[in-house]
């Protein structure tokens, strides 16, 4: 296949043979790439510390540091560059090896000039239009849909700028992704990120996490404890599910906010502490407000900027992306050979509605990753969980002969009705209220028959507003 070579775009090629350099200039340089040389590992890595390079091609037998050193140390500082590695043809063995620890292709001396310069602008196509990757280590923000573009904007002008950050969105979206990011790309980088999951922490322990104790405060209080506030100090503190901390906790949290002073359970002392908090949330936390559950006050602490994460289902054009991106990290990290998606598996991840979002995507795919044989990745082995309720039509368009369920979307403007499809919202609604009945309004049965959490249906009854009968209201 002939690619079209991505003009524009900077090659770092390594030899310590200065014909070959002066070739794979040549041969770079007239397919209007910028080439920069470098003799041996160690000029390659000094080159790259002070410049933009998008690809490196190198030599794997040189002296001092060769190929497979420098692969490494691209590895720990320079994590995604992709590298080309040049072999004879006595050493392609090691070259497939490099491949497993992160090379991205091979080539053999003496090399075709056509095979380089389309095996190059093939990597730069694809890290241009299929690594839309936005930050870098963990806070890689994965898509090229305008809602992630916008999302990804929002967050480096705010990264910088050290103001309280409230993050809101469905389960999986990636709101922990989001602090990452903001946290790497603020002046407290340096210092540490701490998460406290406020929703599975009890709310007897949580007081004691957050600000710490002194000894003898309490039962087993054997010795002081610094709390995780405290422990943020010069760092970033995210709260996740922030809506589910109690009245209590809600005063001590505004009180710190204010002031930017701690006092730990049993001590009278005040420490100051100097520490940016994100928090985030994937229930309504304005209906909370409006339902006395949360303080209103806190909310306008917390919420001096507001960054809302897409549900994977306002964002579909990324879920190829997501897919690839997934299946490529979870090969590199467990030393296993490339995995094709042929198309009826790219039909199948298209046309399924992930309610689990990202996270159930990722999940998915590093499952299949393992389930599949010879290398490609077949539907069957996502093993996507079937509902009625969330399925499309047997005539739905893009459905491949894939039986997996999938978003039925309304038509603009038209209600839902016979020969209608229901929106994914109306959809989820009926297949939520059809598991309730089936197992006799009692939420503890019916979330197995929906293959989720209690905790995420009872969400999902709140959100959509179903009434519980009160016979069986007691009986959650």
């Amino acid at each position: 296949m002939n690619h079209a070579p991505i003009q524009g775009k900077n090659v770092l090629v390594v030899d310590d043979d200065p014909h070959i350099l002066e070739v794979l200039d040549a041969r770079l340089a007239s397919a209007g790439y910028h080439v920069r040389r470098a003799a041996s590992g160690e000029e390659a890595l000094e080159r790259l510390k002070g410049a933009s390079v998008d690809l490196v091609i190198s030599d794997i037998r040189m002296p001092g540091m060769d190929g497979m050193k420098l692969l490494e140390s691209m590895e720990r500082f320079h994590p995604g560059l992709p590298i080309i590695l040049l072999t004879a043809h006595g050493s392609i063995s090691g070259a497939v090896e490099a491949m497993k620890h992160g090379a991205v292709d091979y080539l053999t001396k003496p090399f075709d000039g056509r095979e380089l310069l389309s095996k190059v602008a093939a990597i730069l196509l694809k890290t241009a239009r299929h690594d839309q990757v936005f930050g870098g280590g963990k806070a890689a923000l994965v898509g090229e849909s305008r809602a992630m573009r916008e999302l990804a904007a929002l967050v480096e002008r705010v990264a910088p700028r050290d103001v309280n950050v409230l993050v809101l969105g469905e389960s999986g979206t990636g709101k922990e992704l989001v602090a990452h990011h903001i946290h790497e790309k603020s002046a407290r980088r340096a210092g540490p990120l701490l998460i406290v999951d406020c929703g599975s922490t009890p709310a007897g322990l949580l007081e004691s996490e957050l600000f710490g104790h002194v000894k003898g405060s309490f039962t087993h209080a054997v010795k002081d404890k610094k709390g995780l506030i405290e422990q943020a100090n010069q760092g970033t503190l995210f709260l996740d599910e922030i809506g589910n901390i109690s009245a209590e906790m809600q005063v001590r949290l505004l009180r710190f906010l204010e002031n930017h002073k701690i006092r730990r359970i049993g001590d009278v002392r005040e420490i100051q502490v100097d520490c940016r908090v994100i928090a985030a949330t994937n229930a309504d936390i304005f209906k909370e407000v409006a339902a006395g559950r949360f303080r209103e006050d806190l909310l306008y602490r917390l919420k001096v900027v507001t960054i809302h994460v897409p549900p994977l289902r306002e964002r579909r054009e990324d879920i190829p992306i997501l897919a690839e991106h997934f299946v490529r990290e979870f090969c590199r990290r467990q030393g296993m050979p490339s995995v094709i998606l042929p198309p009826e598996t790219a039909a199948a991840i298209l046309n399924y509605s992930w309610p689990g979002n990202v996270r159930e995507l990722k999940n998915a795919l590093e499952g299949g990753v393992v389930l599949c044989s010879d290398g490609v990745l077949r539907p069957e082995d996502l093993q996507l969980r079937h509902s009625d309720g969330m399925a499309a039509p047997p005539d739905a368009p893009g459905r491949s002969g894939y039986e997996g369920p999938v978003a039925a979307v309304a038509t603009p403007g038209a209600p839902a009705g016979e020969g209608q499809p229901l929106s994914l919202e109306e959809s989820e609604k009926k297949a939520i209220i059809r598991a309730l009945e089936e197992s006799g309004w009692v939420q503890k049965d019916a979330a197995p028959l929906l293959g989720v959490s209690r905790r995420a249906l009872n969400y999902k009854i709140q959100k959509y507003d179903i009434e519980i009968p009160k016979r069986r209201a007691l009986k959650k």
